[in-house]
């Protein structure tokens, strides 16, 4: 009940900000970002994404050709989207084949932490670009934000010192960030 509350909140996000930022190859960037997150057949956290010039590359590894499918089809629908670059591979996981292995319990509280994990950094990067946008002071279209383990990244360029200092700040004081990595660089 928890997780479809989650999903409906990311889902709720990821449709605000694909309306506000399709725009930008960023806002582009998070709302495929949102939309992968928050699908049941994709690993989103398998996935990266990048946009250039309203291309979007989707490189890393699904478990399977329908969760691959399915990445494409998301980020083809999503709006502003000109074209998708398929460099996904598809590794599905190893199966026992036959007896008890212990490791499974193991593997599947690994798995459970790793899916939390990507729900976090999905929300991490929603709620970060939800607030660049809320406000004045920052050009929110214009920031890339990357959430990878609590780690996000910002990339772009911002028009002054000052509103870099404000977006690294903004995203430091979101809920479940470890670090900042400042990749922002200023000119025009």
């Amino acid at each position: 009940m928890v997780r479809n509350r989650f999903v409906a909140g990311v889902a709720a996000v990821a449709a605000a900000l694909t309306m506000a930022c399709a725009e930008s190859d960023p806002g582009i960037t998070t709302a495929v970002k949102s939309k992968l997150a928050a699908d049941d057949t994709v690993k989103a956290y398998k996935i990266d994404v990048d946009t250039t010039d309203r291309v979007v590359t989707l490189t890393g590894s699904v478990d399977s050709s329908a969760a691959r499918d399915r990445a494409v089809e998301i980020a083809r629908t999503t709006d502003g989207v000109n074209n998708v670059v398929n460099n996904l591979t598809v590794s599905p996981g190893a199966t026992p084949t036959t007896g008890i292995d212990d490791s499974l319990q193991k593997r599947g509280a690994e798995a459970g932490d790793r899916v939390g994990q990507v729900a976090g950094d999905a929300g991490i990067t929603s709620a970060v670009k939800t607030k660049f946008l809320a406000d004045p002071d920052v050009s929110g279209l214009k920031i890339d934000v990357d959430t990878q383990d609590g780690v996000v990244s910002l990339s772009g360029t911002v028009p002054n010192a000052k509103e870099k200092a404000r977006a690294v700040e903004l995203a430091r004081d979101t809920t479940g960030v470890k670090s900042v990595k400042d990749q922002l660089k200023i000119g025009k």
